[in-house]
């Protein structure tokens, strides 16, 4: 059974690109994927666009971020899988946006039967206010990750060679090695009206 389609709904521009940049290029490969982000200045939003084509994506600028957004991208969309930031990430703006997607989420569901699959992304080397993130899905992203750091590389006006870069190939390095591989990511599955994803990718 190959992906299916992903929406991945985001805080910032090069969220995609940092923590899930190499899942969502593979999944590019075999269904349509939508990263959703809320619109910043003209400079981060064109780089945003530019990230999402070297990924394979498409991106949607939507004006801010709450339930009724979430809702309609998800009736718009009706994605297999919908993948965000934790729960408990240390970013206030990450914990914003998974709060907004957990109000509009019930109703889509009920309304669309999508999305079937929920999931966290990874965070700031791996530590959220709960602890370290515990992964249910690790993806091998060895031959998409000179893709994803392309992606990053697009958004010029963010500290990526000093910081975003280097906590990229940490991370992806730490995850690969728990599986044996190269490069990999980590998701961390969330309960959709009290029901886990039985799926082998994500």
């Amino acid at each position: 059974m190959a992906p299916g389609s992903v929406l991945a709904i985001m805080a910032h521009p090069d969220d995609a690109e940092l923590w899930t940049g190499g899942t969502l290029a593979l999944h590019a490969l075999h269904a349509p994927v939508i990263v959703a982000v809320p619109a910043h200045d003209a400079m981060r939003d064109e780089e945003a666009i530019a990230g999402a084509a070297v990924l394979g994506t498409h991106l949607e600028l939507i004006p801010r971020l709450d339930d009724a957004i979430v809702l309609s991208l998800i009736e718009r969309h009706r994605p297999e899988v919908l993948i965000t930031h934790p729960v408990h990430d240390v970013h206030p703006d990450h914990r914003a946006t998974t709060h907004a997607v957990l109000a509009g989420l019930p109703d889509a569901h009920i309304a669309t039967g999508m999305p079937q699959r929920l999931y966290s992304c990874d965070t700031y080397n791996s530590l959220t206010m709960d602890g370290p993130v515990d992964a249910d899905v690790i993806v091998d992203i060895t031959s998409t990750y000179p893709q994803k750091r392309r992606a990053l590389a697009e958004h010029a006006s963010q500290p990526i060679d000093d910081h975003f870069g280097p906590m990229a190939h940490t991370l992806s390095t730490l995850w690969g090695q728990r599986t044996g591989v190269a490069r990999a990511e980590a998701f961390t599955a969330i309960p959709i009206l009290g029901r886990l994803p039985g799926a082998t990718h994500l």
